[in-house]
């Protein structure tokens, strides 16, 4: 879409005002409401002022004038605003130069597609990203110094099978492990996805299906593969609508991968595939009917996974997913079909379709750096031609232990994969994609997060240990 014609689509749809959204670093979405009188051509060309002080881990107090510039392809009317608004993705500038601001997420995602076509490579770089979340009816949590806690609870949660409710307890849900795929009444949210799915379809994004996932109250919904920049703007939309939609119906959903102890946390697998000419570059006569450079592509994602997990899996609680026992993909392995390692070659007929699917991702991540870190990886790996050894057809969930000792694992925790980052990152600096600036101010970030979490008592250490 050109500027034109989102100025005719504010004229079509009697817009009154545009919403200018930017993610930040840590992946939140943000914005800011204009009166649409206000937006010509001229606006979209001059971009808009703000302050970017405001924004954790951009500028200082004093270097705080930053510039939004609209991109015109990504507008959209909000679905959830009384008044007519129409919405536009950003990207941050620097006010003087007008040069892209290297801390900006999107920025980098756009940097990423740039960087692909320039290698000679290929020209297209897709992402089909699987977020999964959970849905709540009530959440609390307290964090002070004398009470750190949490709750949450959901009529469908398998803990509710003797709950009594004033209107009788119907005894139809899940249980542990037990989500995928079972239909209604066990399955109660049907119509609450369905209405999730079809306000992304009326908003133009192109999905194709939702399911239950395995845990007590975990959800998921497709969405179909797209560029790199398209893709993360589609997954931003796709949280914003998951959001809305359930708080409409008096839900609450995180994307926490693991809100609870001892069910299936919340991965999102990210299925990748670079074209080139119109043509798919992974479709080959090598393993799994991939390409060599298919396979170089997996082989800088594994050597390079601990420190993609950094940015791949963000927050302390990803690491509670990544344990064994809850079909994590915590091995360093590939292999056709097989979801027990970390990087999986879903089977397909035709060579279109030919891709990788990366298993350890999970949705706290910010989409913009997560594509764009897992492409410089595989990049890597093709420049490098870097063999990602035989791969792994057995269950990685049943070896034995001597078996299982030889296979590297990803992370254990946040703060090992700050560590993992601070050694492996120059495959990410290439072609000025990410800057050591970013990724100092990024980090920076990730550690006070690491520090609140490591500081702060846990209510399992008083059962441990508080009578000892």
């Amino acid at each position: 879409m050109s500027i034109k014609d989102a100025l005719q689509l504010m004229k079509d749809e009697e817009v009154e005002y545009v919403d200018i959204r930017f993610t930040d670093p840590r992946g939140k979405l943000q914005h800011v409401t204009l009166v649409a009188d206000l937006v010509d051509e001229e606006f979209f060309d001059e971009g808009f002022m703000f302050d970017g002080s405001s924004i954790a881990g951009w500028k200082s107090i004093d270097q705080s004038d930053m510039k939004l510039i609209l991109d015109p392809d990504s507008v959209y009317i909000d679905p959830f605003y009384a008044e007519k608004t129409m919405c536009v993705h950003c990207t941050v500038a620097e006010p003087d130069t007008n040069e892209p601001y290297s801390r900006d997420p999107r920025g980098t995602a756009i940097k990423a597609e740039a960087y692909l076509k320039s290698s000679g490579i290929g020209d297209t770089f897709y992402c089909g990203p699987e977020a999964e979340f959970f849905i709540f009816d009530d959440v609390r949590y307290s964090v002070k110094m004398n009470k750190v806690s949490f709750e949450v609870d959901a009529v469908d949660g398998a803990w509710n099978t003797d709950t009594q409710y004033e209107m009788g307890n119907m005894g139809h849900r899940p249980g542990i492990k037990g989500g995928y795929f079972p239909v209604n009444p066990v399955d109660p949210a049907q119509d609450l996805r369905g209405e999730m799915l079809s306000t992304m379809k009326r908003m133009g994004m192109k999905v194709d299906k939702h399911h239950h996932e395995v845990a007590s109250n975990q959800h998921e919904l497709g969405l179909i593969f797209g560029p790199l920049t398209k893709q993360a703007d589609e997954l931003q939309k796709y949280k914003y609508v998951i959001h809305n939609v359930a708080h409409a119906y008096g839900k609450s959903v995180t994307f926490m991968p693991k809100p609870m102890k001892g069910d299936n946390g919340t991965g999102m697998h990210v299925n990748m595939s670079i074209w080139k000419d119109g043509k798919p570059l992974f479709a080959g006569d090598k393993y799994a009917d991939l390409s060599q450079e298919a396979l170089w592509f997996i082989g800088g994602i594994l050597i390079h996974a601990k420190a993609l997990n950094a940015i791949t899996n963000p927050s302390t609680n990803s690491y509670k997913r990544l344990i064994p026992g809850f079909e994590a993909p915590v091995l360093r392995a590939y292999s056709a079909r097989n979801r027990s390692g970390c990087v999986r070659i879903p089977w397909t007929e035709s060579p279109k379709a030919k891709r990788v699917e990366a298993r350890f991702p999970d949705p706290s991540a910010n989409p913009y750096l997560c594509f764009a870190a897992l492409l410089m990886a595989g990049l890597d790996g093709i420049k490098n031609k870097i063999d990602p050894g035989p791969a792994s057809d057995k269950d990685l969930y049943d070896l034995p232990p001597e078996e299982l000792a030889e296979i590297p694992t990803v992370c254990g925790s946040l703060r090992e994969a700050l560590d993992e980052l601070e050694k492996d990152h120059e495959f990410l600096l290439a072609g000025d994609v990410f800057t050591k600036d970013q990724l100092d101010g990024y980090m920076a970030l990730k550690w006070e997060e690491v520090y609140a979490y490591e500081h702060t008592p846990h209510p399992i250490e008083y059962m441990m240990y508080y009578s000892c």
